[in-house]
């Protein structure tokens, strides 16, 4: 997927998509689905068409725009072979990755912490621990995004607000004293300085005496996904993508537990996508990373248990719950059919969600507990293995406490007394959501091929393919809710005059003043001699194709290297990268 290569599995599983469609599936028999199509035409005939109250919506579709009939029968999910539905936790997982899913234990629950200064941020996690949260979530503001020191011309005034700020190992480890490496899964968004951030959390483990082969956690180093949608890079996408895979092979290795690449789907949602798009681009993006691991000469069993994935859940209920089952299908099958992956834990999607933030609005604010609440009961629906729910004042600014506590309590509402996890796969079997599930399917293939066609994953960032589909369904959705054809409530409807109407976490610039007082600290106390010794070396590997740079990256970060004098390396030695214009 990474380079054109694949067309004949690409064409062929679309030719197999289409014959799939021209015989009777194996759950209803002939007579049984004429009789079904009968009543069909009689219920529109004599019910629906006579009825006073008519069809209040006759263009309906999902928010990808797939259009919908009025009611869905046996007749619409024909097609559908039983074998493709199947249990849970059996191949191809349609249903879950495992077999009893939350009846056996539930998703992890993670709230986005990181703000200010890293003492701020461990009082913020000490604090959701205690609430009940299961997994840390770690944000970063944008100088450690792009891999800045805090005292760094470009981080002016942006140290702390976006999230914490991580300028060295002495930073991570205030972040995380305290809190027991070994008891904890941690999750990191993080990009292009992913492998330095990984390192840095290592190296706390080290220091604290806790096995790195016992950490638990994701780090997201999705760079892939950067050039499509979020745009934080640092280095061209070849520069980017060998650390990428020097993290894999070390992590493979030594920290046998750490999922060294999330595979996101969530900031191509936010950057406009469809829930198709968001599914077929961020399978691609995960095919790259396996051709990736398989180029550095590993064998596909020993890496892809370790790729996990980060999806999006919006408003669309069904469609969100469709897209999910859809992605474990897809990945499932090709990894076996395409990969040759032949442990069952290689084919396994396992995924985190986090519901939408573009789905909140900054008006009557308080709607949002509402949406946050659907699109997490959704997510949970739909599978998902870890959950973040985001903050009623996000739109606003980062969650106070109590924001964060009523969106942790949302999730503990769902798992304790909605009755949604005594049943694994509740909506299995759903006419209209299994016809769903099998549509998005369909389109997700029909891009894999485009992509193909493209040139392959690489050469269609490049040419500004994917991120133009993006920025043409943006188009059209804002066109819909312009025109009052999608409804937000609050926003073009129902809306009041207010004031502002919720008080909001405010950071002060006691944090940036605090970061660079301790970075001069840092930089007085380490060996610098020693310091710069091992920043060559981390040079000398980036120029030597055939060496793995995270070894003297986790020496330069142990002895104090800062995060800024590390990524300063690879801009020296790899230079830049501008995107295509796609408009």
């Amino acid at each position: 997927m990474l380079n054109s290569g694949g067309e004949a599995y690409w064409s062929e599983k679309a030719r197999s998509l289409d014959a799939r469609k021209k015989r009777n599936g194996e759950v209803f028999d002939e007579a049984t689905l004429k009789d079904i199509q009968k009543g069909m035409r009689q219920w529109q005939d004599q019910v629906l068409g006579p009825s006073p109250r008519g069809e209040a919506k006759k263009d309906s579709q999902t928010a990808s725009g797939i259009p919908l009939k009025p009611i869905y029968t046996p007749d619409d999910a024909k097609d559908l072979p039983f074998s493709e539905l199947s249990f849970p936790g059996v191949y191809p997982y349609t249903r879950g990755v495992y077999p009893s899913m939350y009846r056996g234990k539930l998703w992890t629950m993670r709230m986005f912490s990181g703000f200010g200064a890293p003492e701020d941020t461990n009082k913020r996690l000490k604090l959701l621990l205690e609430h009940g949260e299961t997994g840390l979530s770690i944000a970063f503001d944008m100088p450690t995004l792009y891999g800045y020191d805090a005292d760094h011309e470009k981080a002016d005034g942006e140290v702390g607000r976006c999230g914490v700020n991580v300028s060295s190992l002495r930073d991570m480890e205030v972040v995380f004293r305290g809190i027991p490496l070994d008891k904890v899964s941690t999750s990191m968004t993080i990009n292009a300085p992913a492998a330095v951030l990984t390192c840095m959390y290592a190296g706390v483990a080290r220091k604290t005496g806790v096995p790195v082969d016992a950490l638990k956690g994701t780090v997201q180093a999705d760079m892939l996904k950067e050039y499509i949608a979020q745009k934080e890079w640092a280095y061209p996408p070849e520069a980017h993508l060998r650390i990428v895979r020097d993290m894999m092979v070390y992590c493979t290795k030594k920290m046998p537990l750490w999922n060294y690449v999330s595979v996101s789907g969530y900031h191509i949602r936010e950057a406009g996508s469809s829930a198709v798009q968001e599914l077929a681009f961020t399978l691609a993006d995960g095919f790259g990373y396996v051709e990736l691991g398989l180029e550095a000469g590993l064998n596909v069993d020993d890496f892809a248990p370790r790729l996990s994935f980060f999806f999006n859940s919006t408003m669309d209920f069904f469609e969100e719950i469709a897209k999910f089952r859809a992605a474990r299908r897809v990945w499932a099958t090709v990894l076996r059919e395409k990969y040759g992956a032949k442990n069952p834990r290689s084919l396994l999607m396992r995924f985190h969600t986090q519901t939408s933030g573009a789905s909140l609005t900054w008006q009557q604010p308080y709607n949002n507990v509402v949406r946050t609440a659907i699109e997490a009961l959704a997510a949970v629906l739909g599978g998902t293995q870890s959950l973040h729910t985001n903050s009623f004042d996000e739109a606003w600014a980062l969650p106070t406490e109590e924001a964060v506590q009523v969106a942790l309590r949302t999730q503990q509402i769902i798992a304790e007394e909605t009755g949604a996890t005594n049943v694994t796969d509740p909506l299995g079997g759903s006419y209209y959501l299994e016809w769903l599930t099998e549509r998005l399917e369909d389109e997700a293939y029909r891009y894999f091929e485009k992509i193909d066609s493209a040139g392959g994953l690489l050469k269609a960032i490049k040419s500004g393919y994917l991120q133009r589909e993006i920025a043409e369904n943006s188009y059209r959705l804002s066109k819909r809710l312009e025109s009052g054809e999608d409804t937000v409530v609050g926003v073009n409807k129902y809306s009041v005059q207010e004031e502002t109407p919720i008080k909001t976490l405010k950071i002060d610039f006691k944090a940036q003043r605090r970061q660079i007082s301790r970075l001069r600290r840092v930089r007085a106390e380490r060996d610098n001699a020693k310091v710069r010794s091992l920043l060559d070396k981390l040079g000398k590997a980036y120029l030597d194709p055939g060496a793995n740079s995270i070894y003297p990256m986790m020496d330069a970060v142990m002895a104090y290297a800062t995060l800024g004098e590390i990524m300063q390396v690879g801009r020296e030695i790899f230079g830049g990268w501008k995107e295509p214009i796609i408009i």
